[in-house]
């Protein structure tokens, strides 16, 4: 599935729509380009989970969890991961198999560690159809 969004208002929203439509045991995992508009959809995606305080990417903490929504959200940020071993340590699949819903920044970082039924979605930019034009396509189990 492919949608395009031509404002980051339009991304934000679309990651709204995919919070709110989230279950518990859900994975996504987000890939794209710095700078391409994942922490918008992101934001957006923990608006449609109810939840209110700020979110930004925890590149430095790895996992930042939200508990205030409707379900806990975990958001993952793995570009610094040196060695997927690094997962275990912070007890991935404890947020993986848990009762809350992750989001999974670089996924394609850790592949060989994700669950087979993930959610991937790819977040493009093309210049020729604008600044603020993005293309964000969905796969179950692909897109990495």
């Amino acid at each position: 599935m492919v949608v395009e969004t031509f404002s980051a208002d339009e991304t934000y929203e679309y990651g709204r729509k995919m919070g709110s439509e989230a279950r518990p045991g859900d994975v996504y995992c987000l890939t794209g380009d710095l700078g391409v508009g994942k922490t918008v959809f992101t934001q957006g995606f923990a608006a449609g989970l109810g939840i209110e305080e700020p979110v930004s990417s925890p590149t430095f903490t790895i996992v930042q969890e939200y508990e205030e929504g409707r379900m806990p959200f975990y958001h993952f940020d793995v570009y610094r991961i040196g060695d997927v071993e690094e997962m275990d340590e912070i007890g991935f699949d404890d947020y993986i198999y848990g009762d809350g819903v992750c989001l999974i920044e670089w996924a394609n970082l850790i592949r060989e560690i994700l669950p087979e039924d993930f959610t991937g979605i790819l977040i493009e930019k093309d210049l020729e159809k604008g600044f603020d034009y993005r293309r964000i396509t969905l796969e179950r189990g692909g897109v990495l």
